[in-house]
């Protein structure tokens, strides 16, 4: 061994070993490293969580290093601010003709991407090889801007193909016997690859294995990690994982806490070598579908422990919550919100699959006409006069939710009560009828304050379950830790409540029926709580015993993971779904019921959504002579059948050959249309 060599270099030689796969990516890159002129600037790869976006950007820097460029990466999950990824390089003088900026789960940075786009990237000297990875495509300011649709390349990571899978298993010592199943079962996925790893190295020897059913199903994850929980190295390791799973992010004094052990470092450490565990600045977040598994396996099987486990997790975010301010205190209470997730109720209304997508931001004065005008939308003309009157008498109490680039895509407003004038009163129903609430009940005395969330929007969703609703009402539970000795608390921005008296009834609202208002010809219905009886540690003992007040769970499978498939497999797999559009049983069971494009679609069975989205992409052909014939081929063949192929060319009036041929064109264009959806969203087209 080189007596130079550090235990960093031992750990690229070692990442380097067991990559596996990407030779096009790879390939690509490395002519970018020697092109006299790079033809590209920003190399944007994309990829739902597990199909190795981070051993992607390491290979990189392998070959950078090889190359003699050099590389710097930022990492959005370990900036304790934007400016630890957003600024400038290391060095400034004597700089190369090539260097490689590697900027890794850029979607933690979605806040930033304007600065990133407008700002950063353009004062990098030119022949700098910028490359993103994150979850989500880039957004529809970089491809709108001509400049950067010529200097952007965009690279939609998906599974890794059989043969790289095959090699993959093989560096791992997987025996051959397993290989085609746990193809079939994984579609290639790299963190199904990798928890296999996982468990043969728990196991006592490799024949053990075959313990793991391994099959045609969409949740081998789950069955590798019900089988890597068997093997864990003892129990404390066990409950390690258990509070890990439980926790939106564990941090070595959590586990310590939760577990009472005082040697909670060395559990910490493991974990943090798990291929399912991720480092995050705030601390460890474990893959979500490993979390379901653990965390629904302890509710299902110790109810005991689960309850101490909650608990204790709680007690700790409480103690540091009133320890905290500022942004520190609201990442916290995201944190203690994210503890409801296992209520039914709930997991109904609030999303924590988007954590770090979106940001919770103050008022800007160009909100204003945004915000109205999504209220305007969903509501009328009067409400949204009314939003731009509070922007204008109390603009801190807006709470804005920015999208990816920075517009808003919520907002919500909790006014102040003790702070309203005459005019106010006169100005808003809303406030008229709360203050006369109030005087009715018992007025705040000085020093103490009412509050009432006043307006609550979606720019898509209104006030249904949407990406705003889970920050808005995180950042209105962190006003109320803060306010100072609060009275009451009004939920006053609802004009459709049906279905939400659960969600109410959870958090300790009643309806107050003499506060109710009409705005614009809508009738607002008004729950209140009394915060004098207890104040906030009272409200926050009854949310968590509210939090475990539900039925234990049956053993199930969570939903299974997103997959990403490769072109082929993706086409099969459409033609396969268009010959079973009409057996819902075969279509749910469908490879594409796990891919983005169903799981974004409006909440339906998943047989329906993915028929919906068959039939919509079909839908896409007509528009030319050429279309309209592939548009019919595709009706009579899929949409509204023929029992035979012949049949469905006598009815179209064509010989049999032409018939298929259009049938061949239709096909291709809508694998085509489904397969950019797929990496890119609808809107795209």
């Amino acid at each position: 061994m080189n007596e130079s060599q550090t235990i960093a270099d031992r750990l690229r030689a070692a990442r380097r070993r067991r990559f596996v796969g990407r030779t096009a990516e790879l390939a690509f890159f490395r002519a970018a490293l020697r092109a006299p002129e790079p033809p590209f600037s920003v190399l944007f790869v994309h990829g739902p969580g597990g199909t190795g976006k981070t051993a992607l950007l390491d290979a990189f820097a392998a070959l950078a290093e090889e190359e003699g460029v050099p590389a710097w990466y930022r990492d959005g999950r370990a900036a304790e601010a934007p400016r630890d990824v957003l600024g400038p390089p290391p060095g400034s003088s004597g700089e190369p003709a090539r260097r490689v900026m590697l900027v890794d789960s850029y979607e933690r940075l979605a806040a930033f991407d304007d600065r990133f786009r407008q700002d950063v990237v353009p004062r990098l000297p030119a022949g700098t090889l910028v490359v993103v990875a994150g979850r989500e495509p880039p957004g529809p300011a970089w491809t709108a801007d001509p400049g950067w649709r010529e200097l952007l390349h965009v690279v939609p990571l998906r599974n890794l193909p059989p043969a790289d899978a095959t090699a993959y298993l093989r560096a791992e010592q997987v025996p051959e016997r397993l290989h085609r199943d746990v193809l079939a079962a994984t579609h290639g996925h790299p963190l199904a690859l990798a928890l296999l790893a996982d468990v043969l190295s728990q196991c006592t020897g490799t024949g053990d294995l075959d313990k793991v059913v391994l099959g045609d199903t969409p949740d081998v994850v789950r069955r590798l990690l019900d089988r890597f929980l068997e093997e864990v190295p003892s129990a404390r390791h066990r409950h390690a994982l258990e509070v890990c799973a439980h926790a939106m992010l564990t941090t070595e004094d959590l586990l310590r806490a939760a577990l009472d052990d005082p040697d909670a470092g060395e559990l910490f450490e493991w974990m943090r070598r798990l291929s399912f565990v991720e480092e995050e600045s705030g601390g460890l977040r474990p893959h979500d579908l490993a979390r379901e598994v653990f965390d629904t396996d302890l509710r299902w099987r110790d109810r005991a422990a689960y309850t101490r486990v909650h608990r204790r997790v709680r007690g700790h975010l409480l103690d540091r919550i009133a320890a905290r301010g500022g942004a520190e205190q609201q990442g916290l209470v995201a944190e203690l919100t994210f503890l409801h997730r296992a209520d039914p109720v709930i997991r109904a209304f609030l999303d924590f699959t988007h954590h770090g997508t979106h940001s919770v931001d103050g008022l800007r004065p160009a909100d204003v006409p945004a915000l109205a005008a999504m209220t305007a939308r969903h509501e009328d003309a009067a409400a949204a006069w009314l939003v731009e009157y509070w922007a204008g008498r109390q603009p801190d109490a807006f709470v804005v939710v920015r999208a990816k680039d920075g517009a808003p895509a919520g907002f919500g407003v909790r006014l102040d009560l003790t702070r309203v004038t005459d005019a106010d009163r006169a100005a808003d129903p809303a406030v008229a009828a709360l203050t006369a609430y109030l005087h009715r009940n018992g007025p705040p005395a000085p020093g103490e304050t009412a509050a009432a969330s006043r307006f609550f929007v979606d720019r898509e969703a209104h006030q249904a379950p949407s990406v705003s609703l889970t920050p808005l009402l995180t950042a209105f539970v962190q006003r109320r830790f803060t306010a100072p000795r609060l009275t009451y608390d009004f939920l006053a921005a609802y004009t459709d409540v049906d279905g939400l008296t659960d969600l109410f009834a959870f958090g300790g609202f009643q309806r107050a029926h003499d506060a109710d208002f009409t705005v614009g010809g809508r009738r607002h219905r008004v729950f209140v709580r009394d915060f004098r009886r207890g104040g906030v540690a009272a409200w926050a003992d009854l949310i968590a015993d509210n939090e475990l007040h539900f039925a234990p769970p049956p053993p199930v499978a969570p939903p299974a993971p997103l997959l990403a498939l490769s072109r082929p497999e993706f086409a099969a797999a459409v033609r396969q779904a268009l010959r079973d559009l009409h057996r819902p049983a075969a279509l749910t069971a469908s490879p594409l019921a796990a891919s983005r494009s169903v799981r974004d679609a409006a909440p339906a069975p998943v047989a329906d959504a993915l028929a919906a989205l068959l039939r919509a992409a079909a839908a896409t052909l007509p528009g030319d002579p050429r279309g309209d014939r592939a548009h019919r081929a595709v009706d009579r063949t899929y949409l509204r059948p023929a029992p035979t192929q012949e049949r469905a060319a006598e009815v179209l009036g064509l010989p049999l050959s032409t018939y298929r041929r259009h049938l061949s064109s239709g096909l291709a264009r809508i694998v085509e249309v489904l397969w950019q959806w797929e990496l890119y969203g609808r809107q795209a087209r």
